[in-house]
Parts: C-alpha cells; sequence; structure tokens
C-alpha cells in the first residue's frame, strides 16, 4: 500500500531526528524474517535504548542528509532494518548481534559510528565496547589503583612490625 506524501514526510522526519543525535547506526537485511522475530527484536531494541525502523531506502536516504549518517546513503540497497543507539555508541551492535545469533537471516550490511562508515565485520568491535556504567567503573579503578597502592605502601611498616611481634611471641611461647 502506498504511503500518502504526509506520511513519507512524518517517517523522513523523525527518522531525522533521530539520526541527528545517535551515536552510532547498523542497517541489516533482514530478508525471510517472521513478523514474530521481527517483533521480538524491536522489543529487544526497545528495552535496550535502540531506535529500529524499517523504512523504503529513499525515504532513508533523505532522513539521513544532513546527519552524521549520510556516509551510508549511497549503500542503502534492498530491504534494510535501520538501528540506531541513542544513548550509547554500542547499543544497536548488541542488540543486532545478540538477535542475529539466534536468527541466521538477519544479515549485516552497514555499520556507521560518529559519521564513519566501517566494515560489517566492525559490529562485533562495536557490540565489545563497554557501556556507559563499565566505563565510569573501569575509570574509577583506575583512578583509585594509585590511591589504594599508597596507601597500602604506608601500612606495610607497621604490618610487618606487627608479624615479626607476633613471629617472636610464638617462638617464646612454643619454647
Amino acid at each position: 500500500m502506498p504511503l500518502s506524501l504526509e506520511t513519507k514526510k512524518a517517517v523522513v522526519a523523525e527518522v531525522h531526528e533521530v539520526a541527528k543525535t545517535a551515536h552510532s547506526a547498523v542497517a541489516a537485511e533482514y530478508i525471510g524474517l517472521t513478523v514474530a522475530q521481527m517483533t521480538n527484536l524491536r522489543v529487544q531494541a526497545r528495552n535496550s535504548g535502540v531506535y529500529v525502523r524499517v523504512v523504503r531506502n529513499t525515504l532513508a536516504r533523505r532522513a539521513l542528509e544532513d546527519t552524521g549518517f549520510a556516509c551510508m546513503q549511497e549503500k542503502l540497497q534492498g530491504p534494510l532494518v535501520l538501528a540506531f543507539s541513542k544513548e550509547e555508541p554500542g547499543a544497536a551492535a548488541r542488540v543486532i548481534k545478540s538477535f542475529s545469533k539466534d536468527n541466521d537471516k538477519l544479515v549485516v550490511k552497514l555499520v556507521s559510528v560518529e559519521g564513519k562508515l566501517l566494515e560489517p565485520t566492525a559490529l562485533d568491535m562495536l557490540a565489545s565496547l563497554p557501556t556507559r556504567d563499565e566505563a565510569i567503573a573501569q575509570l574509577m579503578s583506575v583512578l583509585i589503583a594509585p590511591v589504594s597502592k599508597f596507601v597500602r605502601t604506608l601500612a606495610e611498616p607497621h604490618a610487618r612490625l606487627v608479624r615479626t611481634l607476633g613471629a617472636i611471641r610464638d617462638q617464646k611461647q612454643a619454647a
């Protein structure tokens, strides 16, 4: 069923707004997936903060103009589902990767991060990026490591004295 001009404009505007603020995008071919499987993909994406939309390629090209994902325009071919990471750069890649493990008919065609078009094999690298919370935890552990080592160094002479006195006490009790 053909879309009306107003509907097309609304779809282009919606995808354009999402693409302007998104961190990364993944385009995957979905030929052979059932409606239930696509619904499952959408649910997983919604739970992960990922915007997923099936859009005609002509409309997608217009929507991606003047965004960081304009590099994807020329390669949009065939029936594709677009997934945009709204919160974390690796979120869309994680959703698509986990979904494609169970559904081999979902084939990644394009991956783009911050205006750069990457090979489809870069999906694994993008999916392995830490989440925001994980990155903060890693940063905090790096920041606290020198302080904790300094405290251990300061406490070591006292601990060594206590161990020495304990060894002397044990020797005297044994004798």
